[in-house]
């Protein structure tokens, strides 16, 4: 079947929809990665207050990442206190940025009708 100028359209959006990563479906998921793109890790606790979410929510979310390996999960001290960074993967970037593609397309997409 050959593609044809009035039917690219809704092929691209089958294919956007297809390229969706299942991972960062969730709002808080596709949150967390935008956040940490940019920087080399976050602390637990300024992740879990720039989303406004509980701890709980932010940890079920991070162990979901980390097993995917979008993202990982370090545990240290800062003097006696313990503390988490969040690190996105370099599988994580790459996820994050075909997942963003994949939106804008879904987002500039239209249907079309063919020409009858």
């Amino acid at each position: 079947m050959s593609t044809t100028r009035d039917d690219a359209p809704s092929q691209d959006f089958a294919e956007s929809l297809d390229a969706l990563h299942p991972d960062l479906n969730h709002p808080t998921r596709l949150a967390i990665l935008a956040g940490l793109q940019n920087r080399d890790r976050a602390e637990f606790r300024l992740v879990r207050d720039s989303l406004g979410i509980s701890d709980s929510v932010l940890s079920r979310q991070m162990s979901g990442l980390e097993k995917s390996g979008l993202l990982t999960v370090a545990k240290g001290f800062v003097g006696k206190r313990p503390r988490t960074w969040l690190s996105i993967t370099e599988a994580g970037r790459t996820a994050l940025r075909s997942h963003l593609a994949a939106l804008r397309t879904i987002a500039e997409s239209r249907f079309d009708a063919p020409d009858e």
